[in-house]
């Protein structure tokens, strides 16, 4: 398929940080949000809940344009086998970083690519693991003050001042820990037949 006949993108989320890690690839995509429950199922691990809304949130919007390539993404922080979301309040920020200090957090970006035209529908899922510093109850109030990452799964945003929270962060796919594993994305975009250079 050459460039002026490859399908169209779309990213099947609202987030602000999976949109500017697409951008650095250079694509043209649209953004739909996706209307997905994002509850977790009866004994659904963090791993499973994040590759099920990942390819949920793919689909979705896939329905609406067969045609085009989707993909859909999602994050779920696990500390010790419990999913840990979006804190959404600045009180659950607390307790959450409370919890992850001198801990170490895995956190489970999966993305998916559907196109019903063609039938393809691939997941894969990038784990990043995280330690968080000990750190103190006034360090934990000071950024989150400064950054209210209250959109974000466990309360930090590693690529501004919430790098300094962490101790540590291993990872084969770096971009996975802002919300988009672009190395497994671009893995996914050339087996839907889009050649991404």
């Amino acid at each position: 398929m050459t460039e002026s006949t490859q399908r169209q993108i779309i990213l099947a989320s609202t987030s602000v940080y999976r949109s500017q890690l697409l951008k650095r690839l250079r694509l043209s995509f649209a953004v739909i949000a996706p209307h997905v429950d994002e509850a977790a199922l009866p004994d659904e691990g963090p791993e499973q809940l994040a590759r099920r809304l990942a390819r949920a949130k793919a689909q979705v919007v896939a329905a609406q344009h067969p045609e085009c390539l989707v993909i859909g993404s999602d994050q779920v922080a696990d500390l010790n086998g419990q999913a840990l979301g979006k804190p959404e309040t600045h009180a659950r920020a607390v307790a959450q970083l409370q919890r992850m200090r001198g801990q170490t957090v895995v956190f489970h970006t999966a993305v998916a690519v559907v196109c019903q035209a063609t039938g393809f529908a691939q997941t894969e899922l990038a784990q990043v693991k995280v330690q968080f510093r000990n750190l103190s109850d006034a360090q934990i109030e000071r950024y989150l003050l400064a950054e209210q990452p209250y959109d974000c799964a466990g309360s930090a945003k590693s690529e501004g001042l919430g790098i300094a929270l962490l101790a540590r962060i291993d990872s084969d796919d770096p971009t996975a820990l802002v919300g988009l594993p672009l190395i497994r994305t671009c893995h996914l975009l050339e087996a839907a037949g889009y050649t991404v250079l």
